[in-house]
């Protein structure tokens, strides 16, 4: 029974998130394409240390992510579904993780419903559609405080093993996401000695091989920081206020801007947004679907640490409190969250294995939730069936930049026309809508939590063909397409690099940015060795009058202002596709017959 459970999450897991890979979406503009530009220089470069964006430092970020991603690209080649390899498949070992993890502390059921929870709830699907070290994150932090729980069990026959696992994990972490890979494990794990009163047991420090772990997690840990530090001088600087045009090498603005400033919001540059906190909380609703409605159930069973499931549920209370009000107290996404849900998930596989009336009860709600938007996917679709669908479907939605700070934030932009090119994902969608709706009244016990589960795996899918549909809106691959057809020339791009990053990973070009030095590379751009690629408007017309070909792509909100410095006779319009534009400042002759 065990293994057949074990092999079902893998199963689900891989359906969800190896179809990633095998028909990806374009990489998406900002961070999706920049942290695959980012491996893509090292590797080509050979500089595994310094982060670099366009030939300028990017210090924000700690490497690992862009080293697994750069080993990947040298093994199958420089592909988009390449670099979605490594979230893929991290997500499928964190869902293999929790299960492991329950069958352990819990039971094979409990470690089985955990990890089905994780691998179908919508938000690790949704985050983890973006190319960032959040679900690897997530992973190593799972993995160190599973290795804490079993290096202090009494039963445990290796504790010297675990105790290095979870080393090595904080370790991993660190390289991920900087301090968060470590402060997170750590301040659950510390929570927990503090409850369960071991604080000052030397039993528990003996367990912890605190001196041979600490090597290990400095020999993992501590070279990339040092050559960090040494390669992008000066190399210790511990003011504490931030401003244009300092630049105080790597250390300051990794640890004390990047840490301390961001965590007190006062960071410079400010190129970030904060979510509301009580959307931050509630949301969790969202991300956590269909399960999310079991959450009741963790109110049914202690938490008192008297034997390993109390202990276990214990850490998870743990785990899930300490990040939560971290981030309660400073700026945050929906996404950072993510490290919560394993243990969300073994809790509410606890739940639910206690009780099959809790099972009935969530399962009668999800259906009638499904029952719901299946009935509304209907009426979209009588609406829209027969409408015509030009071009592509950026000409039929709105645009609510003030939204965006949200992960969701471009659901706003739809307007009834724009369901008419997302016939397919809607009937898709409703299809799953249905078989959930069904499956969860009719069926009973775990056949019911299957019946959802199918439910969100084919609705993914559905999810996944919408994304494919939203490309010329979202990524600059089309543009891409365009300017790897025309004639060769120089690039300028205007603005900051990521809202047009996608462009330069599908071209290929290193590129000029007018008017770009802000946000993300601002702080690079003033390093000695940062090279001259940030121009401004008469940088702009003196070089789009010269008579070599030069390319200038840009969102079509700032024509406007680039019709003010060249005049309108010398923009000649390539490609124009999902509110962005390509110009170059010489013709281009048709193709002859």
């Amino acid at each position: 029974m065990s293994r057949r459970y074990e092999w079902m999450v893998v199963l689900f897991a891989a359906i969800i998130f190896l179809s990633g890979i095998i028909s990806p979406p374009s990489l998406m503009d900002d961070v999706d394409a920049s942290q695959a530009l980012i491996a893509r220089n090292m590797l080509q470069s050979g500089d595994w240390v310094t982060a670099r964006l366009d030939g300028v430092a990017f210090l924000d970020k700690a490497p690992l992510k862009y080293w697994v991603t750069a080993i990947f690209f040298s093994i199958f080649g420089i592909h988009d579904w390449v670099a979605r390899i490594p979230s893929a498949l991290s997500a499928i070992a964190l869902c293999w993780v929790t299960f492991r993890f329950g069958r352990w502390a819990f039971s094979p059921k409990v470690g089985f419903y955990a990890g089905l929870f994780l691998s179908t709830c919508i938000g690790l699907f949704l985050f983890t559609r973006i190319v960032i070290p959040d679900v690897i994150l997530t992973l190593s932090i799972t993995v160190s405080l599973w290795a804490f729980l079993r290096a202090l069990d009494g039963e445990e026959k290796h504790p010297r093993l675990w105790a290095y696992v979870m080393a090595a994990s904080l370790a991993a972490g660190l390289l991920l996401k900087s301090l968060i890979g470590l402060v997170f494990p750590v301040g659950a794990a510390f929570l927990f000695l503090v409850f369960t009163r071991r604080v000052f047991d030397r039993q528990t420090w003996q367990r912890m091989y605190p001196f041979t772990g600490f090597l290990i997690f400095m020999a993992i840990a501590a070279p990339w920081h040092v050559l960090a530090t040494i390669r992008n001088p000066p190399y210790f600087d511990f003011t504490m206020h931030a401003g244009p045009g300092q630049y105080h090498g790597f250390f300051w603005f990794y640890f004390i801007n990047e840490q301390v400033l961001r965590f007190l919001n006062a960071r410079y540059p400010r190129d970030y947004n904060t979510v509301p906190r009580l959307y931050f909380w509630l949301f969790h609703l969202v991300w956590l679907f269909p399960w999310s409605v079991y959450l009741p159930t963790l109110w049914r069973f202690g938490y008192k640490p008297v034997d390993r499931q109390g202990r276990a549920r214990l850490l998870a209370l743990c785990w899930i409190g300490f990040v939560m009000v971290f981030f309660t107290l400073s700026t945050t996404q929906e996404y950072y969250s993510m490290p919560i849900y394993p243990a969300v998930a073994l809790l509410l596989g606890c739940g639910v294995a206690a009780s099959e009336g809790a099972i009935r009860v969530g399962a009668r709600v999800v259906s009638v939730v499904a029952g719901c938007a299946a009935i509304a996917i209907c009426a979209i679709l009588v609406s829209v069936w027969r409408l015509p669908t030009p071009g592509d479907i950026s000409t039929a939605l709105t645009q609510n930049t003030a939204a965006y700070t949200l992960s969701l934030g471009h659901m706003r932009d739809l307007t009834v026309k724009s369901f008419a090119y997302l016939r397919l994902p809607l009937v898709i969608a409703g299809i799953a809508f249905v078989i959930g709706a069904i499956g969860a009244w009719r069926l009973r016990g775990e056949r019911a939590l299957l019946a959802m589960a199918v439910m969100m795996v084919i609705f993914f899918q559905a999810a996944r063909l919408a994304l494919v549909t939203f490309e010329p809106y979202l990524s600059s691959r089309p543009i891409a397409d365009a300017l790897n057809r025309a004639p060769r020339g120089q690039l300028i791009i205007y603005g900051n690099h990521n809202a047009i990053s996608s462009l330069l990973f599908y071209s290929e070009d290193k590129c000029l940015m007018l008017n770009g030095r802000y946000f993300n590379l601002e702080y690079g751009s003033y390093a000695p060795d940062a090279p001259p690629v940030f121009i401004n408007d008469d940088d702009f017309a003196r070089l789009w009058s010269r008579p070599e070909r030069w390319y200038l792509a840009l969102s079509d909100d700032d024509l406007s202002h680039v019709q003010k410095v060249v005049t309108r006779d010398r923009l000649h319009r390539v490609a124009a596709v999902g509110g962005k534009s390509l110009f170059s400042n010489l013709e281009i002759a048709p193709p002859s017959l």
